[in-house]
């Protein structure tokens, strides 16, 4: 019996059956990765990837989120057979099964993907002819984008969406958009190149010359599982486990705007290049260390992460093709892969040592590469929440761009462009491009939301400035790395000179009573439609402040306050610092046992919360809890309490990520706040 009938012999049997099967091949010495891939019985053609599976779950999560849709446009000039178009997209729509699946629970609430009958591709023309002319460029963009932007409906498709713009007799748009579930980057370049073939010969009146496809991407979803419980993601979990430890630190970067509790935004994008110059220099300095462009480039990000967090492990997500089976190789469907690589920093080791390691952990990695992500987050079990990726929370991903087929269109000149206002999947993102003439070509995608555009040009400057001494200095230390410019330097001086001395350091809530005395009417705080003057301010802050002292809240209490960003969080943290006490944050959205460790840790005697959220606090063991939004304080004192502080008792207690996996408690004085 040849590899191929063992292959289909395994293919056609219960997952009973097939595990006695594999149990057999082991004892006979047959690895199960060396048989093909084959086409699946019918009866199995509804199972999703792994990939799939995740994304599904994603798109119920939120299935307005634009975050996943992949495509672009195209602007046409010359002769278009509009027929001849539409009639080559039908038949890669009938070639690949996975550009005509949907997405459906069964009766369990399970999902499986349902392949559609051939022929049910459509080409949408939207004819802006009638247009004025002078309105025609920014109609094309607002049709392009509310194509793009639409979100998918993954239980009805379709998953493609193909539309035509014509603007003049001999000018159109062509707009393409998929769901990542059914397609990824190196689908993207086998759509173009066979349909630029099929447009080619059905133009030339040629018989169409694609190769014929051995199996479709559901057997291949099949195949990937069947592999799986062979043994191999045992062993290559193993690996990974040994790669990323038990515990799973979450990457600080520093924004300009704090974080959203869904970590919903749109994504923006800063466009650079990487001089031509330097990557000769830095191409002969990688060679000479023995490894490749891709990992100098990712290893001047990850010193670039560890310069802007001070964190020690870097983890970044780099995604990979997962196409080394011959039989996928021109296969439209969702294979890409995603690995963490992990860089473990400190400031004084040199920039050829941290290369060293980048280059282990990336072929270490391509040895394990068949593990899903999807499977190793399930393994690995680090702390979720909806507002963070798991395992890593920014992501590299280097690529080769090859000559464009779209040039071949006979009677037409193409030009290629992206579409924008889509979701960010990542706080940040960086793609590197090696263009076909040479030219090395990045881009930083961020979160609009938690970024401001000057910072990531900055960013963009500091990464070409640790390439350069990666490339000119390797023995340079990591924290050593200069990498801010002239006026940078400038500015950073001038904040460092104070000509104004201080004789005695006033607490905080004392400079507040004296803005309050000063300036009764003036605007304090703002929330939504709600406004505070100084004079109302510091009169609820005193109340509660009272409340505090008769409960015994005195200097050095360690008073904890958990609320809803709203009024009560300010005036309960003026209250603390006016009882003498000192302030613990405690944010209701940290997962409970994060929240108790920083209560039993801190030793709060007392906590502020509201009636919402109390649920979800941990409370001291011994001590009061009171509800800020259902305290009556209306027989208070509203008088500022005299309680003497001096500028070392304690202010407050802020709670770090702590490089253990430990949140490690700062404690900060009246003097330096």
């Amino acid at each position: 019996m040849n590899k191929q009938d063992i292959a289909e012999r395994f293919a056609t049997l219960t997952p009973e059956k097939q595990k006695v099967f594999l149990s057999t091949l082991k004892e006979r010495g047959i690895d199960f990765s060396l048989l093909p891939i084959v086409q699946q019985p019918v009866e199995k053609r509804h199972i999703l990837s792994y990939a799939q599976q995740r994304h599904w779950f994603l798109w119920q999560l939120d299935p307005q989120s634009t975050a996943y849709h992949l495509g672009g446009a195209l602007h046409l000039r010359g002769k278009l057979d509009r027929s001849v178009l539409e009639e080559s997209f039908q038949i890669l729509v009938a070639r690949h099964e996975a550009l005509r699946t949907v997405f459906r629970a069964n009766a369990q609430g399970l999902p499986e993907q349902i392949i559609e009958p051939a022929g049910c591709f459509k080409l949408t023309v939207i004819d802006l002819r009638t247009v004025p002319a002078t309105q025609r460029a920014a109609r094309v963009w607002e049709e392009a984008i509310r194509i793009h932007t639409t979100p998918f409906d993954l239980t009805q498709g379709p998953l493609l969406r193909v539309a035509l713009l014509q603007v003049e007799p001999e000018e159109h748009h062509l707009v393409v958009v998929m769901h990542h579930i059914i397609s990824d980057a190196w689908s993207n370049r086998i759509i173009i190149d066979e349909f630029a073939a099929c447009y080619r010969a059905l133009s030339e009146g040629q018989p169409i010359a694609l190769p014929p496809l051995p199996i479709q991407y559901v057997d291949y979803a099949i195949w990937q599982r069947s592999f799986l419980e062979a043994g191999e993601k045992e062993r290559q979990l193993a690996y990974w486990r040994s790669q990323l430890g038990e515990t799973h630190p979450v990457l600080q970067l520093p924004t300009d705007h704090p974080r959203s509790s869904t970590g919903s935004y749109r994504a923006a994008h800063h466009d650079f290049a990487l001089p031509a110059a330097l990557m000769a220099r830095l191409q002969r300095q990688v060679q000479a260390h023995g490894v490749t462009l891709f990992m100098g480039l990712l290893t001047g990000f990850q010193a670039l992460l560890y310069r802007y967090t001070g964190q020690s492990e870097i983890r970044v997500g780099v995604p990979i093709a997962n196409r080394q089976r011959v039989e996928i190789e021109n296969l439209v469907g969702f294979f890409v892969n995603t690995q963490v690589l992990c860089n473990r920093i400190n400031g004084r080791m040199p920039l050829e040592r941290l290369l060293e390691q980048t280059r282990d952990a990336a072929l270490g990695a391509q040895t394990y590469q068949d593990l899903p992500f999807e499977q190793l987050v399930e393994a690995l079990q680090p702390e979720r929440n909806l507002n963070l990726n798991p395992l890593f929370q920014v992501m590299f991903n280097h690529l080769r761009e090859d000559e464009h087929t779209l040039s071949q269109l006979p009677g037409l000149t193409v030009e290629e462009y992206e579409l924008g206002e889509q979701g960010a999947q990542f706080e940040l993102t960086l793609d590197t491009v090696e263009r076909p003439d040479g030219r090395v070509e990045a881009r930083f995608t961020y979160a609009a939301e938690l970024f401001e555009p000057q910072t990531i040009v900055r960013m963009s400057e500091h990464y070409l400035r640790l390439l350069e001494q990666l490339t000119d200095q390797p023995r340079q230390c990591v924290g050593d790395v200069a990498f801010m410019n002239e006026r940078e330097w400038a500015q950073l001086t001038a904040w460092g000179v104070n000509a104004q001395h201080y004789a005695s350091v006033e607490p905080v809530h004392r400079l507040i009573e004296r803005q309050a005395l000063l300036y009764p009417n003036a605007t304090a705080l703002i929330f939504g439609d709600t406004e505070l003057s100084y004079a109302q301010l510091n009169r609820r802050a005193n109340r509660l402040a009272h409340r505090l002292i008769a409960l015994g809240i005195q200097p050095e209490s360690r008073v904890g306050i958990a609320v809803e960003r709203s009024i009560d969080m300010i005036v309960g943290l003026l209250a603390i610092l006016k009882a003498g006490g000192a302030y613990v944050p405690l944010d209701p959205d940290y997962p409970r046992d994060r929240l108790q460790y920083m209560v039993t840790d801190s030793g709060i005697g007392l906590l502020l919360t509201q009636q919402a959220i109390e649920a979800r606090i941990p409370h001291p063991a011994h001590g009061n809890v009171l509800l800020l939004d259902t305290l009556d304080l209306d027989d208070t004192s509203d008088d500022n309490p005299a309680v003497t502080l001096h500028d070392e008792h304690l202010a407050y207690i802020i709670y770090t990520s702590g490089s253990t996996g430990k949140p490690k408690g700062v404690a900060v004085a009246h003097g330096p706040l």
